[in-house]
């Protein structure tokens, strides 16, 4: 599969201003699959360390602080030399040796010219803790799943091809719309896991999908209790079971007691900070108002909570395959589209996504562009009824405003509507 994030790795590689670069997000979203696809490709060699399979490593970094002297020790191990410049250095799961994480400032400072890039499950949380993470001594990717456009190259090369033609204002023909919708419920279905999408191009059976899902779901879960530090496991446990739920409410917002009868902030804030910072949850703040810079009207204690990749949040909420191929309108149709949304605006502007919400209603998300600010309608089919959009934009007057739904790609005054399988496009057709 191609990734995207294979780009940023080959300018991090050229960039003057390199530091060594930690690649951050959650278990099993292709990693550790980039990092070797990438020593592969653009290196004469790689040497890959694995600190959860090799507990002897750990002893290096706990008694040396040199990074030459690690250098050499490491090429003993491998059985050949570490060259700089032309061998990537891997670092994997460095989260199970914080001594290593560490040594990355000593990298930067003494031995730059080595190309070292780390990876691990759950690092975002160590963010928080400095003493164990080089803050500002390293480069930082964050790693998602597989975005809409990658799952559709993975899939349909063809029809991938047609879509990166796809041109601001073009007509598109009823034939490719309508196999960019069925590719588009399919990810709905799917999500971006890289296991999951790997399984659907081999063997195209669902229930394995299902599979896949169900052990991802008990894998995080596990983990929970494994690396949480000082924060109550129990508690995050109850936070990430609450999401389908707290997401199938009329306004969505989270609600702190509904993750337990009487539950406070006190009690969940540690929780869902943790949830956050090891990439399994996207926070959405609600702004009090809509204008720019958005960020200085967050309302720190109104959000919503979506899941990282689509796929899993319908395993979770237990949505059937049938009701997103079948039917037009089904339980739960509006959260799925608004996480699928949010999950393809990832990385796409600078300042993450917001929503607003006053007496006249709600817009599902507001984006900041530069200066200007994007009020974004999520709908998960053909209708067009958002009176709050409306009057969102009567008011407001904005450039832009854009609806996602599954009608075909035209403008009608200021609203411009995308079929949803342009999420991933938005920023480039704006």
């Amino acid at each position: 599969m191609n990734r995207n994030a294979m780009e940023s790795l080959i300018k991090w590689k050229a960039s003057e201003e390199r530091k060594p670069l930690v690649l951050k997000g959650a278990r099993q979203v292709g990693k550790t699959w980039l990092m070797r696809e990438f020593g592969e490709h653009y290196y004469e060699s790689y040497a890959y360390f694995n600190f959860d399979e090799e507990d002897e490593l750990k002893s290096i970094f706990e008694s040396n602080k040199n990074p030459q002297r690690i250098i050499e020790l490491l090429s003993l191990i491998i059985g050949k030399k570490i060259m700089p410049g032309e061998t990537l250095v891997i670092f994997d799961e460095i989260q199970e040796c914080p001594e290593a994480l560490n040594t990355l400032k000593y990298f930067k400072e003494k031995a730059n010219e080595y190309h070292v890039i780390a990876a691990g499950s759950l690092l975002g949380t160590l963010l928080a803790k400095p003493k164990s993470y080089p803050v500002g001594m390293v480069n930082i990717l964050d790693i998602f799943p597989l975005t809409f456009d990658e799952f559709l190259e993975a899939t349909d090369e063809s029809l991938f091809a047609y879509y990166c033609s796809i041109q601001k204002g073009q007509h598109i023909e009823e034939i490719f719309h309508n196999r960019l919708m069925e590719t588009y419920n399919h990810y709905l279905i799917i999500g971006g896991m890289p296991e999951c999408v790997a399984s659907w191009i081999k063997y195209k059976d669902p229930a394995k999908i299902l599979q896949i899902q169900k052990e991802l779901i008990e894998v995080y879960e596990n983990d929970f209790s494994k690396h949480n530090g000082n924060i109550n496991s129990g508690r995050i446990l109850m936070v990430f079971r609450s999401i389908a739920s707290q997401l199938a409410k009329p306004n969505e917002k989270f609600m702190y007691g509904s993750v337990r009868q009487g539950g406070r902030a006190r009690d969940f804030e540690e929780a869902i900070e943790w949830l956050v910072s090891a990439g399994m949850l996207n926070r959405v703040y609600n702004v009090s108002k809509a204008e720019h810079p958005l960020s200085a009207f967050d309302k720190l204690d109104y959000f919503k909570l979506f899941v990282f990749d689509t796929g899993l949040l319908k395993y979770m909420a237990g949505v059937d395959n049938s009701a997103i191929l079948l039917k037009s309108n089904y339980q739960f149709k509006g959260p799925l589209t608004e996480n699928y949304v949010l999950q393809q605006f990832r990385g796409q502007f600078e300042v993450e996504p917001r929503y607003f919400s006053n007496k006249s209603g709600e817009i599902d998300f507001v984006i900041q562009y530069g200066m200007e600010i994007i009020p974004v309608e999520a709908k998960g089919g053909e209708d067009k009824s958002a009176p709050s959009f409306k009057r969102y934009i009567k008011d407001k007057q904005p450039k832009n405003a854009i609806r996602f739904s599954k009608r075909g790609y035209m403008k009608n005054g200021i609203i411009t509507n995308m079929p949803l399988y342009l999420a991933r496009k938005m920023r480039a057709l704006l």
